[in-house]
């Protein structure tokens, strides 16, 4: 059997970064290098070939996944043109719903990859992770923030990924959905009381 084309390998590698990515927000890094290969279509002996180690397809997963959730954001921001807080508030009624408590794997990689990162002694892994909770909070930074700077970015995200994190392990009772509708009031709220502040100043 004749060698791969580079065309060829550097499409078998990005298939198997996305699957990794999928994989590692559903079920962590504990899930064996056999089971990622298996999961996209390829044997365990190639993986060698593409990646020097599973921490550095752990850290280039978790770049994916990252990249992915801001694309979501840009969309986001096209949609609404010249609304940037509209694209947030979207961004926040789609994170508390329950299809993406029900997507891990699909979801958002700092709820869904927070323990395996605590865990790790990948630094690359936990860089990658840092940088990527950094510009979700940034995304979800207000842009008229009084000198505050990305404060209540941050505070927006340690609700929304606590609330998605317990929704998760909730599931299956009332108090599941309860979680999220609730911390959605909440931080839409917060936002409408903000306006109202900003309008009547």
């Amino acid at each position: 059997m004749g060698r791969v084309s580079q065309a060829q390998a550097q499409e078998n590698r990005r298939r198997v970064v996305e699957t990794a990515s999928r994989l590692l927000r559903e079920q962590g890094t504990q899930v064996s290098v056999a089971d990622l290969m298996k999961a996209a279509g390829m044997t365990h002996g190639g993986f060698y070939k593409q990646f020097a180690s599973k921490e550095a397809l752990v850290d280039e997963a978790t770049a994916f996944a990252f990249a992915e959730l801001a694309r979501h954001h840009l969309d986001g921001l096209a949609r609404h043109t010249g609304q940037r807080e509209a694209a947030r508030k979207a961004a926040i009624d789609t994170y508390l719903s329950v299809e993406h408590r029900d997507d891990a794997a699909g979801g958002c990689p700092a709820a869904a990859l927070a323990t395996d990162i605590t865990r790790t002694g990948n630094d690359e892994a936990r860089r990658t992770y840092t940088e990527g909770v950094a510009d979700f909070a940034e995304f979800l930074t207000p842009e008229d923030t009084d000198g505050a700077g990305n404060a209540e970015g941050i505070t927006r995200l340690c609700t929304m990924v606590g609330a998605l994190v317990l929704a998760r392990a909730t599931k299956g009772s009332p108090l599941s959905e309860e979680i999220l509708t609730t911390v959605h009031t909440a931080l839409t709220a917060a936002d409408q009381y903000s306006e109202s502040n900003q309008a009547g100043s």
